[in-house]
């Protein structure tokens, strides 16, 4: 028992795995799984624009729940708005909003919700109803009623939310995993000193691991959507190969992920270990594969920002359930471009330097 005590004591990764992954997993977990949601953009298109209605906007706003905004452009222009992701739902309150509440008593407003994430959208709706409601009790107005539309998912179908989800989680996984252990394994296997004495250079080697494992992956990934796509009724909105450029990319940047893992670890058990841990909970927690990153308190959003799946989830789910064009995802894609060319530039200098 003393022997195996003091091994621990001199393994560092054992005391992390021990104390500091707990901790942060709690962290983590603790944070990020909150199902309030915080700062909705919201979309105010007020026609009446009488004292009543600038009443009900300022209610909105005085919430720390909405971000109030007044579009410019007018409210046909909104499908392009949501289909961009510049806002979460939209109030549409017309003309006539004050001659219907003096001579009806049933003054309407128009709300719009962006129901890709349906849990999401039940709890906006929630929101949005309750200020509604509290509106006239407090002002005694007459009463307000809303009629509300669930834009991209109607139903408020879960499987439209997480299925493309899965996908993003699945491939960062996947690839990851398997090419954070070629290096590794050549390690183990003690082939790397033929590579070393041989004249392929850093760069040759990298690109050589990395192709064999971008067929797989794409294979995989089209496996995958075709299952969301016929068993779970998934739609498919836009353009199958604006899937295919942005699905590559967000491979690319799994397989530098795992190449840049595998010139750390010295192990497969390790590398494979290291895969999981950063891929797996972050993919979960800080992307928005489950809860808003906006809900999220202000430090786990910055770090949200290097978790590659943030920005494949806004890029699969805008292309599967808005239609998103090209112009519309450069954002994204740019983000994961950069990311990949650091972690492919980082990969090869540490490589290069076991090959001199």
């Amino acid at each position: 028992m003393l022997k195996e005590v003091q091994h621990i004591l001199r393994d560092p990764r054992t005391l992390f795995i021990v104390f500091l992954l707990p901790i942060l997993q709690l962290v983590i977990f603790g944070y990020a799984m909150n199902m309030e949601i915080r700062h909705i953009r919201l979309a105010v298109y007020d026609y009446c624009r009488s004292q009543t209605s600038r009443a009900l906007v300022d209610r909105f706003a005085a919430s720390q729940t909405f971000e109030v905004s007044q579009p410019a452009a007018p409210s046909s222009r909104m499908q392009a708005l949501f289909a961009a992701g510049a806002y979460d739902a939209a109030i549409v309150i017309p003309k006539d909003f004050d001659i219907k509440r003096l001579q009806t008593g049933n003054a309407k407003v128009q709300l719009v919700i962006d129901a890709s994430d349906p849990n999401a959208a039940t709890l906006i709706r929630a929101y949005c109803q309750s200020v509604i409601a509290a509106f006239p009790q407090m002002e005694r107005f007459a009463p307000l009623s809303f009629s509300s539309s669930m834009l991209y998912n109607p139903d408020l179908k879960s499987a439209f939310f997480f299925v493309p989800a899965l996908v993003a989680m699945i491939l960062i996984m996947i690839s990851a995993l398997l090419t954070s252990i070629t290096i590794t394994r050549e390690k183990e296997l003690g082939t790397l000193e033929q590579i070393l004495v041989s004249p392929v250079k850093s760069h040759e080697l990298i690109i050589g691991k990395v192709l064999p494992y971008i067929l797989l992956a794409l294979i995989d990934a089209l496996f995958i959507l075709a299952v969301g796509v016929l068993i779970f009724q998934v739609p498919f909105r836009g353009s199958f190969l604006t899937f295919l450029l942005f699905t590559l990319f967000y491979i690319l940047t799994a397989l530098s992920l795992g190449l840049l893992i595998s010139t750390v670890a010295k192990a497969q058990m390790t590398a494979m270990m290291m895969a999981v841990l950063i891929t797996l909970l972050p993919t979960l927690m800080l992307s928005g594969f489950i809860f808003p990153v906006a809900s999220l308190p202000r430090v786990l959003q910055y770090i949200s920002y290097i978790v590659p799946a943030r920005y494949y989830l806004q890029i699969i789910r805008g292309v599967m359930l808005k239609g998103n064009t090209l112009s519309q995802l450069l954002q994204p894609a740019l983000a994961l471009g950069l990311m990949t060319l650091l972690m492919l530039t980082v990969a090869i200098r540490r490589f290069s330097l076991r090959l001199k």
